[in-house]
């Protein structure tokens, strides 16, 4: 057996990737697709809703636990598992038929972080959630930032390649994402700065520090600029590669593909947000985020931006990315303040509060109630809406009610 496969995990893994591909080309799935293509191009749709499942809250359940012996080819066979049960709940996701194998970073130190320097999260006694240890702590410290250069360990990343390849590579697809390791969070420049320097300590900086924080925002916007640019010129940015924490599709853009062929950043979606600025002035978050972001997001093709921060007051500063296109309307946000100032320029992209929809106890009536009053105020605008439950911590044991989610919304949209 090549790789050193168990023959009882290659079973599983094909077994599981038989079934994704059957979703994968139903005419369902190509709808959606085309859907997810004039929605992003600002062209009305009917709202379209994604409900982002995890494992964690399905895994409790017999039929979702993991059975394969090799820890590499269990993170594949959660995450068919999780896909063919997101399949099954009938959201607007779009299911394509391969598989993705990251590539593995050389890191500027050795067992540190993208900067080299170490992210500490500290666990919590008592309970689960963990703090930010923070490693820039003096403000010479600044000096221990390395810069954060493309480099791909190609052994550790073709040794994964190869035993996808060997378990269910004649099914499906296998493609590697040699993108950069700068992207998503990572990139953003706001969630490194809350690991470098700490939550608060970043607040005060902006006040007490404001030309040293200045320096190193300078830092991290040339570090992420040159992780990019490095990545570029290896060729290594691929159609896969992209990302707007939604449907990457739209009329301007090529999908995604997975010939791993190189393309450009100006062929891709681009995703940022700024949960750490949450609490900080549209003019600070200007001065001391975005105008840093703005390099970065040029580059791109269309951009999407923000997460969970509350971004009411902010839609006037995101008006400068001009590639802007997608606008994040979180459970903290005034909804219709939001519908007012966005209208039909972006799309946006509504997260309803997943505590009261699924988390805690599930009310039919409510969820009903709370997505047709939330629909009415963006379609007094003339918005072009979508909506996704994200951020699910908890069903209670009860996954099910993910598909009754779906049900109510997909009720609601029909008739919108």
């Amino acid at each position: 057996m090549k790789s050193g496969i168990i023959p009882e995990d290659k079973k599983i893994l094909r077994e599981l990737a038989k079934q994704y591909l059957e979703i994968c080309f139903s005419p369902q799935n190509e709808e959606k697709r085309m859907l997810w293509r004039r929605h992003n191009s600002l062209k009305k749709t009917r709202p379209l809703f994604i409900a982002l499942t995890r494992t964690h809250f399905i895994e409790d359940k017999e039929a979702y636990r993991t059975r394969c012996n090799d820890p590499f080819l269990v993170l594949f066979e959660r995450e068919l598992k999780r896909r063919i049960y997101h399949a099954a709940c009938n959201d607007d996701t779009v299911f394509e038929p391969w598989l993705v194998h990251n590539a593995t970073y050389e890191m500027p130190r050795e067992g540190t972080g993208p900067w080299g320097v170490p992210f500490v999260r500290e666990d919590v006694v008592g309970g689960t959630g963990w703090h930010i240890k923070p490693t820039i702590i003096q403000l010479e410290d600044i000096q221990k930032i390395l810069m954060p250069h493309h480099r791909i360990n190609e052994k550790e990343t073709n040794e994964g390649r190869d035993k996808l390849l060997d378990t269910v590579g004649d099914i499906l697809t296998v493609v590697v994402d040699r993108g950069p390791m700068l992207r998503s969070f990572p990139g953003d420049i706001s969630t490194d700065i809350g690991f470098l320097r700490g939550q608060e300590q970043m607040l005060w900086d902006m006040v007490d520090n404001p030309d040293w924080y200045h320096k190193l925002l300078l830092i991290l916007r040339d570090g992420v600029l040159t992780n990019h640019d490095e990545c570029e010129t290896a060729g290594d940015w691929s159609l896969v590669s992209g990302d707007n924490q939604s449907m990457p599709y739209s009329e301007e853009l090529p999908s995604p593909e997975p010939s791993g062929k190189s393309v450009s950043r100006k062929q891709l979606w681009w995703f940022m947000a700024a949960q750490e600025y949450a609490a900080v002035s549209p003019e600070m978050h200007d001065e001391f985020l975005l105008r840093y972001q703005m390099p970065i997001l040029d580059k791109f093709g269309l951009v999407a931006y923000g997460c969970c921060e509350d971004l009411t007051r902010k839609i006037s500063i995101l008006r400068k990315i001009k590639n802007l296109r997608r606008i994040a309307v979180t459970p903290w946000a005034d909804v219709e303040k939001c519908a007012e100032q966005i209208r039909s320029d972006y799309v946006c992209s509504w997260r309803p509060n997943p505590a009261t929809m699924v988390c805690s106890g599930f009310d039919a009536d409510f969820v009903r109630n709370e997505i047709i009053n939330g629909l009415n105020k963006f379609c007094k605008y003339g918005c072009i809406v979508d909506i996704t439950l994200k951020d699910v911590q908890t069903l209670e044991g009860q996954p099910e009610r993910i598909k009754k989610w779906c049900e109510i919304v997909r009720s609601c949209v029909a008739n919108n």
